[in-house]
């Protein structure tokens, strides 16, 4: 599948080299000490739990970063519905090399297949309605990239990337400015100075700021923690003006009683941060 805007070669490479760093520091004593530097192997990504596998094309980029003579022979892509006992792919080159950057892949694959599976199962529950699935900024600080990655295999859609790539004002900036009207006057403004046209949107707690919202000519309002019949009046009242979203406090249980309300998109922090990671192990393989 294609990646995601956000997933450049060079976030990659940074990200990847920021890792192995952290792990291997000086050298992988325990490899070094033990594996001949010329012995050639093979191993393979097993499967140990039912999933959406995800981190597959990482783990290759991870593998090529770190010794470019490893090579992949891929069984199941990202997106695939793994099952216990299937090999996603072999990885064939220096044992030394995967030895040493064995946990890092499994490290990614085993938290990026988590959250595609939790999305792919909440993305589900939205079939047959407009309503889209968003993930949110609430991820592990410099893993972003590859959770909201993982987000993507499952079928969800990423909201924001950063702080850099939509306004978004929230309570905080509400309270702190003095009023919806104000700081979305105040936005528009800012956007035209720096010439970038970045989307605004509107954290709502009630009706009253929902229609203080659309009149200031917000592209999106989002509706925070809003029961589902005060999110109906919201999207009646908004009528297609602008886009809405729900937010706050989402469970997987409610996703198809929120969809019926009407609203563009449900965001839920839950997709990465209550995740659970897949069992997968790299095992070696004749």
């Amino acid at each position: 599948m294609k990646k995601p805007q956000y997933v450049t070669k060079e976030v990659l490479k940074n990200f990847i080299k920021n890792a192995l760093e952290e792990d291997i520091q000086e050298g992988d004593h325990s490899t070094l000490a033990t594996i001949p530097k010329d012995l050639q192997q093979k191993a393979k990504l097993l499967v140990k739990q039912d999933c959406i596998l995800a981190g597959v094309e990482l783990a290759e980029i991870i593998f090529q970063q770190f010794d470019k003579n490893l090579k992949l022979e891929v069984l199941l892509k990202d997106g695939a519905s793994a099952k216990v006992g299937d090999i996603a792919f072999y990885v064939t080159g220096s044992a030394r090399s995967i030895l040493s950057t064995e946990r890092f892949v499994l490290n990614c694959m085993q938290r990026m297949s988590g959250i595609a599976t939790l999305t792919h199962d909440w993305d589900s529950r939205l079939l047959g309605t407009k309503t889209k699935l968003l993930d949110t900024r609430k991820t592990t600080p410099n893993f972003r990239i590859c959770e909201k990655w993982a987000v993507a295999i499952g079928g969800g859609t990423n909201h924001r990337y950063g702080l850099y790539d939509m306004i978004m004002l929230k309570d905080n900036h509400i309270d702190y400015n003095g009023s919806i009207t104000k700081a979305v006057k105040m936005a528009k403004e800012y956007t035209e100075k720096i010439k970038k046209p970045l989307k605004i949107e509107v954290e709502t707690r009630n009706l009253e700021e929902v229609e203080e919202a659309l009149n200031a000519g917000a592209d999106r309002i989002l509706l925070d923690n809003m029961d589902v019949q005060m999110m109906k009046d919201a999207v009646k009242m908004v009528n297609g003006k602008c886009e809405t979203e729900a937010s706050g406090g989402i469970t997987r249980n409610m996703l198809k009683e929120i969809a019926a309300t009407g609203v563009d998109y449900i965001s839920a922090g839950a997709l990465t941060h209550s995740a659970e990671n897949i069992d997968l192990s790299l095992k070696a393989s004749k």
